[in-house]
């Protein structure tokens, strides 16, 4: 999508959220578009950015390995080619976005913001960190547990053209793989309000592509670091969950509010305690410091729900279409008419 067409489009989202919308609610989205066109604007084409001598030679290097990805993605895959990843934009700073989450003090359960088009979501993403934090500060004066994280990399769902991110470059080869096929399966099927749905659509194609890559262009390499990585990711899942269900079942009990927060305190550091010794397990890799160090509370651990419990079905489903991805995207559709358990029951044969 050209420029001006995407400036029509999101001045078009804003009018009509302005129109059905709270002050504050047009105020955020202006933000959003502000944000997402300042990246679309600054994004140059990747040939001419590979073509620049004053460009380093890991930033080279990876992009041409996105451009290899993108390629393998859409013509090995059978991904749509919506003109995501054609272009690169120096974000300029540590994340591209700043997620929001925030819920009650006794509650696991993330608040929602509603919008036309997009639909509800569980956080609010902010281009800019000082305004993510304002508004973080915003909910915590309302008696709110608060979380705010950056994000290395989003879909626009393939309304808009997406730009390769400086951000997506910092993680290893494997990680920056997996980035690219995910991102860009998620357009090729979106169900409105059903996160987990599409998270895990969109996880299995991530799976799928990755072994086809490292099976038809990986190295022994590559694969190692992949595996460590996925076991470190569905070690640190299974703390949080844990927590997370640790923390539902406390709140279920209905005791006193100065008990509950005692025993929420008690299991937030027994998760602290946790990962410290699985740290030790990993020879003190401390790749999840980060997400620690924001504090573990009721909003962190609610952004932290089993998103891609659905993607075993997903592969079963692609296993049943003969490894076919188109096939199996079709089916899927198909499944995406009935609404929600019999969606669920639908991609597993039902």
């Amino acid at each position: 999508m050209r420029p001006a067409r995407a400036a029509l489009l999101l001045a078009g989202i804003a009018a009509l959220v302005a129109a059905l919308s709270a002050c504050s609610d047009v105020r955020y989205l202006a933000q959003a578009a502000g944000g997402q066109l300042d990246l679309l604007g600054r994004a140059r084409p990747i040939a001419d950015v590979l073509a620049d001598s004053a460009v380093g030679a890991e930033v080279r290097r990876k992009l041409e390995l996105v451009g290899r990805v993108r390629a393998f993605a859409i013509g090995e895959l059978g991904l749509p080619d919506h003109g995501s990843f054609l272009k690169y934009v120096d974000v300029g700073r540590p994340a591209v976005v700043w997620n929001v989450f925030s819920a009650p003090p006794d509650s696991i359960h993330l608040l929602t913001s509603c919008f036309p088009i997009a639909g509800c979501v569980t956080y609010r993403g902010y281009f800019h960190e000082a305004d993510a934090r304002a508004y973080a500060d915003t909910r915590r004066a309302a008696g709110d547990d608060v979380s705010v994280g950056g994000v290395s990399a989003y879909s626009t769902l393939g309304y808009l053209k997406d730009p390769v991110l400086s951000t997506m470059l910092g993680s290893g080869d494997a990680s920056l793989i997996r980035t690219v096929i995910h991102e860009l399966a998620h357009p090729a099927l979106y169900v409105k309000d059903d996160t987990v749905f599409n998270e895990s659509f969109a996880t299995s194609i991530e799976e799928a592509g990755m072994r086809r890559w490292l099976k038809e262009y990986g190295t022994p390499e590559l694969a190692g670091a992949d595996r460590l990585a996925q076991e470190r990711a569905a070690g640190f899942e299974k703390l949080l969950l844990q927590a997370r269900g640790e923390l539902e079942a406390l709140y279920a009990q209905k005791r006193p509010a100065a008990e509950v927060q005692t025993r929420k305190a008690q299991v937030i550091q027994t998760l602290n305690d946790r990962y410290a010794a699985l740290k030790v397990s990993w020879d003190g890799y401390a790749g999840y410091d980060g997400w620690f160090a924001r504090g573990a509370n009721n909003a962190s651990l609610g952004a932290v729900a089993a998103y891609a419990t659905l993607a075993p079905d997903f592969l079963a489903l692609l296993e049943r279409n003969g490894g076919d991805i188109p096939k199996m995207i079709a089916a899927a559709a198909e499944c995406t008419k009935r609404p929600g358990a019999a969606r669920q029951s639908c991609l597993r044969g039902r």
